[in-house]
């Protein structure tokens, strides 16, 4: 099926997010404005207007009442979807890398780079009522990170911990009552670009520059898997429906002249689950992929690139009849 091309941003994208029905898909670039589109159609609702710089980070609560973002502006800020208005901005001492929802939504984390002689920060903020007020609250929580920055983050189960990928490709396990490290594991030797959790959060993946993408249990942070390419991967999901993977990535943008997009090096690329095999790829983009998310309903996935583009992509039928050949035996 055609893929349908929403044209909203100026500049590349950074992250992507489906709402848990699947009907908006919310997109954060560096040009300062996230979009929000209905995924059916691919019509543009409406834009968040108040950052002043690249917005590297967004969430939207299991409701669809908020949206979470976080910026190059020193900003963390709240938004009421009904109304497009900025509820509140937390000012921060530097740019807000990651921000996330806990599933429940009574609380959000942040984190800060380490930057202008400011460290790398972690902040947990309550967000049962979302006003004016939350500018001036002090967090639940704020732990500083002394080794490599944050660079992603998901939450853990039960909303108890909280999982931080590193710059330096370490993955920590806080607990969330004390703020102190519960686990700490080093799987990849490169940075770790993004982390998904599975359907039932009982499983997440990373994303790392080291050109691999791992699936780690939520709980004990063991690796089960692992997923190789040939360059480094910007972005990893997980079907919702079936044993797939979809990697997303390419060479920095520094190198992107200098290859034809016939190389195939902006491909998504979609693995199987449990046997780690590649067994599809999706041409498109014009650059990198940056962010992909699969369609609550597992039917389609988006992917936004370097390119400035976000791509809604339906599965044909032939990709739910595939099987994977393997001995019973």
């Amino acid at each position: 099926m055609k893929p349908l091309m929403l044209q909203g941003h100026e500049r590349a994208i950074t992250q992507i997010k489906y709402n848990r029905e699947g009907d908006l898909l919310f997109s954060a670039a560096k040009d300062a404005k996230p979009n929000v589109w209905w995924s059916l159609n691919g019509e543009r609702l409406g834009t968040f207007n108040g950052h002043g710089g690249v917005v590297w980070c967004l969430d939207v609560d299991w409701q669809t009442i908020n949206l979470i973002t976080g910026g190059g502006d020193s900003s963390c800020r709240l938004w009421d979807l009904e109304t497009g208005k900025n509820i509140a901005t937390i000012k921060t001492n530097s740019s807000v890398r990651t921000c996330n929802f806990s599933y429940s939504a009574y609380q959000a984390a942040y984190t800060t780079d380490k930057a202008m002689g400011h460290p790398c920060e972690v902040f947990i903020i309550d967000t049962r009522t979302v006003d004016d007020s939350i500018s001036s609250q002090s967090p639940i929580l704020k732990w500083e990170i002394t080794d490599s920055k944050v660079t992603s983050m998901v939450w853990g189960t039960l909303d108890e911990t909280i999982i931080t990928g590193h710059e330096a490709g370490d993955l920590i396990q806080w607990d969330l009552r004390t703020g102190k490290k519960v686990h700490s594991i080093k799987e990849h030797n490169h940075q770790i670009n993004d982390m998904q959790l599975s359907r039932d959060g009982t499983m997440f993946i990373t994303a790392s520059k080291d050109q691999t993408a791992k699936l780690f249990d939520t709980s004990s942070l063991e690796l089960l898997k692992e997923y190789k390419t040939e360059r480094p991967v910007n972005s990893a999901a997980l079907s919702p429906i079936l044993d797939h993977v979809v990697l997303g990535g390419g060479q920095d943008a520094m190198e992107v002249t200098t290859t034809s997009t016939r190389q195939g090096k902006f491909d998504a690329r979609f693995f199987h689950l449990v046997f780690e095999e590649e067994f599809g790829r999706v041409k498109g983009h014009f650059g990198p992929i940056n962010s992909l998310a699969f369609h609550p309903d597992g039917k389609s996935y988006a992917s936004g690139g370097e390119d400035g583009y976000v791509r809604v992509q339906s599965f044909d039928q032939s990709y739910f009849d595939y099987t994977f050949d393997y001995n019973r035996d």
